[in-house]
């Protein structure tokens, strides 16, 4: 194939570039993919970007995990695929791209470039969501209203939870949540505990998802929950959190605690509350493609491929309007 191909680097600490990289080959199992579209994920791409607390700040690295494209050839050994097929897959952002087939997940027709590339970020929402085991008519708290935060709300109201409370420091991104249903809005600090309990007629949440990934979160997550509560570590924490005391604020709450890093998930088989990559991701395809799920209001920016560089100076920046952005592979 003579076509050129581009890729995103981090090439040093805040720094990203759009760099030329050599064209790959589908190997056996493989398919080769040419991006339409992919997905900045904001939280996560920018600690790694800046070598924040509990990420590998190594230079250069490759980007990126929501990729949207056509398959351009299948490797050998490979079924149920063909060229021209439309793919969902973890692949970089890169223009061309290979990825293991039987990790790739096919996107359902009429369903837009746009709206399946945040099927990545849904799938990780959605492993802490099923984690939970939210009962049907559990009050619920999302701490958090960036993308994955108002994801977990959503998928949170799907899951039986009511009501659903959304909390953030931020007013613009209240908004986000308002306008994305969330049976109640809540700035986060003084007052936030009262505010609650009014809004959900006295009772306390039986689940907290904290979404924001800082450390002065959690304790604020632990002292929300009811007895007996759960609490949902959704975002990865950059930084040590301090000033727990574990006896009042968990042990004698009789509180659970689950670590949701996306990455704690199963290998090859699906369980109760326990779903691999591959039927995650499916799930959040089928629906946006249901419309069960909306993400058209946090696709905030687009930026066509080439300049990506200016993209990520934007998020290193970190505006907090900044939610989904994502990068047109198609565009000239």
């Amino acid at each position: 194939m003579s076509a050129s191909n581009y890729q995103v680097q981090f090439v040093e600490q805040g720094i990203a570039e759009v760099q030329e990289c050599g064209m790959p080959e589908a190997g056996p199992g493989e398919l080769l993919i040419r991006a339409r579209v992919s997905l900045i994920s904001p939280g996560t791409e920018r600690a790694f970007l800046l070598g924040l607390a509990n990420t590998l700040p190594q230079y250069p690295q490759s980007t990126g995990y929501s990729h949207i494209g056509e398959i351009v050839a299948v490797g050998a050994g490979v079924e149920g695929w063909r060229a021209g097929d439309r793919v969902a897959s973890q692949a970089h952002h890169r223009m061309y791209a290979t990825a293991a087939a039987q990790l790739c997940s096919r996107v359902p027709g009429g369903l837009k470039d746009e709206r399946a590339v945040f099927f990545r970020l849904i799938s990780i929402a959605m492993q802490a969501v099923r984690k939970a085991r939210i009962e049907l008519g559990e009050p619920v708290a999302v701490i958090g209203c960036g993308l994955i935060g108002l994801l977990a709300m959503q998928l949170a109201r799907l899951n039986g939870g009511l009501p659903v409370a959304s909390i953030d420091k931020d007013a613009d991104r209240l908004a986000f949540a308002e306008l994305l249903s969330a049976d109640a809005v809540l700035p986060a600090g003084e007052g936030l505990k009262t505010a609650l309990r009014e809004q959900f007629r006295d009772e306390e949440p039986a689940v907290v998802f904290e979404a924001t990934g800082h450390p002065e979160a959690i304790p604020a997550a632990f002292d929300l929950a009811r007895f007996g509560g759960r609490v949902v570590l959704l975002g990865s924490t950059r930084g040590e959190t301090e000033a727990v005391n574990f006896y009042r604020d968990v042990h004698k709450k009789g509180l659970t605690v689950l670590g949701a890093h996306e990455s704690a998930r199963p290998r090859h088989d699906s369980a109760p509350g326990w779903w691999t990559h591959q039927a995650d991701q499916a799930t959040a395809l089928k629906l946006l493609a249901a419309g069960r799920v909306v993400v058209d209001p946090l696709t905030t920016h687009r930026f066509a491929w080439r300049d990506a560089a200016a993209a990520y100076d934007t998020l290193a920046r970190w505006e907090p309007g900044m939610l989904g952005t994502i990068l047109d592979w198609q565009a000239a």
